[in-house]
């Protein structure tokens, strides 16, 4: 009986991760790289900490590129495709990672802040994906991976806009999946839970007991522990793999 093996090498693929420069995003980074894939790196604002993942990346052997742009600018998207193609070449896989939470009751939200989370939360997927199709589907070979939230199934008191974003995010991905599936093309979202970050950190004074009481598993995630499944979605080996989502969180949400 012949063995199957993992086919987890990301050799001469090339990989945009927007939002790469910190927390998940940064463990994407250099996840992917340690596969082999050039990778990358989009920060908004962290040019610093952009340029240590890719010395990071450099260290180890591989190729990486840091590269700025506004994602909620509707321009920035393909921009930031074409300065990727033109210094590493065309997207292979792209991590649309890019997010930002601000706080605000629905009765407080400002047209503003509504219309800013689904510019970066939603809007930035959308146009970086239609920018890096083209070049897919020319070579019949792509990963599209998208990451979403367990707001998007529970929704989040303050947080509105951000849930409704993440969640319209899991219908683009699986209206994606549809569209591009003859295309060699597969499109998947990972929901991670609490994962620590800056985000977590930020929020979750007073309220680590009440989060870990919700988590079976009794304690939070590490980004490397997200990157893994997101990593997984972008090798070979998930080639039947299109229109899933798949939760990170100890068992916080299941089904």
């Amino acid at each position: 009986m012949q063995q199957y093996r993992l086919n987890d090498d990301l050799t001469g693929r090339v990989a945009l991760v927007t939002g790469g420069s910190r927390g998940i995003g940064r463990a994407v980074c250099l996840a992917l790289a340690a596969h082999g894939a050039a990778v990358a790196v989009h920060y908004r604002g962290q040019a610093e900490a952009a340029n240590e993942v890719v010395g990071l990346i450099a260290e180890g052997g591989g190729k990486a590129l840091a590269v700025q742009a506004d994602l909620s600018e509707p321009g920035a998207a393909a921009f930031l495709v074409e300065q990727v193609a033109a210094n590493l070449g065309p997207v292979d896989i792209l991590v649309n990672n890019a997010g930002a939470m601000t706080h605000a009751a629905v009765v407080d939200m400002s047209d503003e802040q509504w219309e800013e989370s689904m510019a970066l939360n939603l809007g930035a997927a959308f146009r970086c994906a239609r920018a890096c199709i083209p070049a897919m589907k020319a070579r019949q070979w792509g990963r599209i991976i998208n990451v979403t939230s367990q707001a998007a199934y529970t929704g989040s008191a303050n947080h509105a806009h951000y849930a409704a974003a993440k969640a319209g995010l899991l219908g683009l991905t699986f209206s994606l999946a549809k569209e591009l599936a003859t295309s060699g093309i597969t499109v998947n979202a990972v929901a991670p839970g609490r994962i620590v970050t800056e985000l977590l950190v930020s929020l979750s004074p007073g309220r680590e007991q009440e989060w870990l009481a919700q988590t079976p598993m009794r304690r939070f995630g590490r980004p490397e522990e997200a990157a893994a499944a997101i990593v997984f979605l972008a090798t070979e080996s998930a080639s039947y793999i299109t229109g899933a989502n798949l939760n990170v969180n100890g068992g916080q949400l299941m089904g």
